[in-house]
């Protein structure tokens, strides 16, 4: 009735004139209900971490303040600070978190990256740039950007075959360095079995030889920080060896943060000018890694993570995941199936005769695991959001498909 009234009270033209932008409201707002549906019809298809089942994957559900810090910062770009000085303070803050995380030297710096991937190739960026050289010593559980890095960067990959605790040989690194070598590679916390290669060893020979040692921890790097505390021997992996030359670690892993939020610590802040650009269109003069534009929602989010567990909440996240890979293996063991490994870290690989046709069974099932065709073997890894009640649902199914596929 107001609206009658009101629309009275005008002229001819302005009644039109309000009608019409009343009628262009609805129709934004019917065109934005059904964007929303179709979107939501989308969303169906994908499966969800809130489920708890997926349990092949390294990421997962963020925690809640995420998903709030995220959002604050939604329309902000750390390409260009100076215009985002707020976001950038926050940038500042979380690698310092990193960096102390890692034990890294005063003389150390960070740039914030998309993931282990792009951690990767910076740290490989800056090897080839100091070195001049475009060889790289890799064990054969590299991470596949690896063999992205060797394509795009021209560079050749040495890989050393892995020992029996399918860890890197260490014995066979010397025998591979040559003059062309740019850099050494070690993994804490493989993709494939969660393991970690023998970093303390790896940093004698760098030390020694004056070599690019690069750590991808993408995984590992916030686990193993904690384990000692919950009780695990551990060996040291970090810039507290005098041989790492970098680190990359991710957050939107085992942080508990969002998509998507790495972060590559480099011992010494100079290297970074070997992979800095004039940038004269933006508000700094230089700017170094690989992308220009940079979105300070992950940032925020990961900074927002830290800030609300600190160190003792993450290290009872550690504790829980570890907790729940123990109870999965027992579970596992008591219906008969074997491991690859006993795991080191939440990550559990079960050997099987026919692990596509598992996955597959599972996935019907509405269950999602990684497949590793090279150790014949499905993936499970123990993340946060992952409790002992789940792995008891799990292990019911996981027992009915292997009856069924003849694995039991």
């Amino acid at each position: 009735m107001v609206k009658i009234n009101y629309i009275q009270s005008k002229s001819f033209s302005e009644r039109i004139h309000v009608i019409y932008a009343m009628m262009l409201h609805q129709i934004q707002k019917d065109r934005e209900k059904e964007i929303l549906e179709e979107l939501k019809d989308y969303q169906k298809k994908d499966l969800s971490f809130s489920s708890g089942r997926i349990l092949g994957s390294m990421c997962g559900k963020p925690h809640p303040i995420a998903h709030k810090a995220y959002n604050l910062f939604l329309e902000t770009n750390l390409g260009d600070p100076n215009i985002f000085k707020g976001t950038r303070e926050i940038e500042k803050r979380f690698i310092f978190f990193i960096q102390n995380l890692l034990n890294a030297p005063p003389t150390a710096a960070g740039l914030i990256v998309s993931g282990g991937t792009e951690g990767n190739i910076t740290a490989m960026w800056v090897a080839k740039q100091l070195s001049q050289n475009n060889e790289i010593i890799i064990p054969a559980s590299a991470h596949f950007s690896f063999q992205k890095i060797a394509t795009m960067m021209d560079m050749k990959l040495k890989p050393i075959p892995l020992s029996k605790k399918y860890q890197i040989d260490v014995s066979q690194i010397k025998k591979r360095i040559s003059s062309s070598t740019a850099a050494v590679v070690g993994i804490a916390g493989s993709t494939d079995l969660g393991t970690i290669d023998p970093i303390e060893e790896l940093s004698d020979i760098c030390a020694d030889e004056h070599i690019f040692l690069h750590i991808d921890a993408a995984f590992g790097g916030f686990i193993i920080p904690f384990l000692k505390e919950a009780g695990y021997e551990i060996p040291a992996f970090d810039f507290s060896l005098e041989g790492v030359s970098s680190i990359s670690i991710d957050t939107h892993k085992m942080g508990y943060s969002a998509i998507p939020l790495g972060t590559i610590i480099l011992r010494e802040k100079e290297w970074i000018e070997e992979i800095s650009v004039r940038s004269p269109c933006i508000s700094s003069d230089t700017q170094a890694g690989i992308l220009g534009t940079r979105s300070g929602g992950p940032v925020a989010a990961g900074y927002a993570v830290s800030r609300y567990l600190g160190m003792e909440g993450y290290a009872e996240i550690v504790k829980h995941c570890m907790s729940t890979t123990k109870y999965t293996v027992k579970n596992l063991k008591k219906i008969g199936l074997t491991l690859v490994r006993e795991p080191v870290l939440n990550v559990i690989v079960v050997r099987l005769k026919n692990p596509g046709k598992i996955v597959t069974l599972l996935e019907k099932e509405g269950w999602k695991v990684n497949k590793i065709d090279h150790l014949s073997s499905i993936r499970i890894v123990c993340m946060p959001t992952i409790t002992k009640e789940i792995i008891d649902e799990f292990i019911d199914v996981l027992q009915m498909v292997c009856k069924k596929a003849g694995e039991l």
